[in-house]
């Protein structure tokens, strides 16, 4: 297939599965390989449009601060810690010592956070005490808790079957005070 799209300068359309989802690819032959390049369904192809941030001024000042920003910033040598992947570092030691039946590497502690970590309860308590001091109360007691009262549901159960009582013997009334209509509640059929 490389030689036939090579020796034709062709590219082949396929379907292939990926992530559980049939997917569109586009097949061509880069110096000597098969390169698949992923294409989208028409519905996945969106107007760019809806995506442009809203229009903004930006002196020529700025433009150049960031410039200057870009250019201080810029390294040529992607080298040192930054540069490492740690993860995979990291697993290759894990996988070497369960080869070799050794104990797993210790984790890294992880770094404490950099700043003032506050503790939000205490905070919010001193937040209480200050508003209860400028009010006049004592800051001393701790809350206190209250049992809500009960829920009286025992009163509202015989009102309901007294009015259920009533709703039933008014259509019984109603259906003996019919003239014409069966007591069932539709209505009597027609002669022709």
């Amino acid at each position: 297939m490389r030689q036939v799209l090579q020796r034709s300068s062709r590219v082949a359309v396929t379907k292939f599965a990926w992530s559980g989802r049939e997917r569109l690819g586009l097949l061509r032959v880069r110096d000597d390989v098969i390169v698949l390049h992923a294409m989208r369904w028409p519905d996945e192809v969106h107007d760019p449009s809806e995506l442009y941030p809203p229009a903004t001024d930006v002196s020529d000042t700025e433009v150049d601060e960031a410039v200057e920003l870009i250019e201080r910033m810029t390294t040529d040598r992607l080298e040192g810690p930054d540069f490492a992947d740690h993860y995979t570092e990291a697993l290759e030691k894990v996988i070497e010592a369960k080869r070799e039946d050794r104990e797993l590497p210790e984790a890294p502690e992880p770094e404490k956070p950099a700043g003032n970590v506050l503790d939000l309860m205490a905070a919010l308590q001193e937040s209480v005490d200050k508003a209860k001091a400028s009010r006049g109360e004592d800051t001393d007691t701790d809350a206190q808790v209250h049992e809500m009262p009960a829920k009286k549901t025992a009163a509202k159960a015989p009102a309901k079957k007294a009015a259920a009582k009533k709703s039933t013997t008014a259509k019984k009334a109603a259906g003996k005070k019919t003239t014409g209509k069966k007591a069932s509640g539709r209505k009597p059929r027609r002669s022709a």
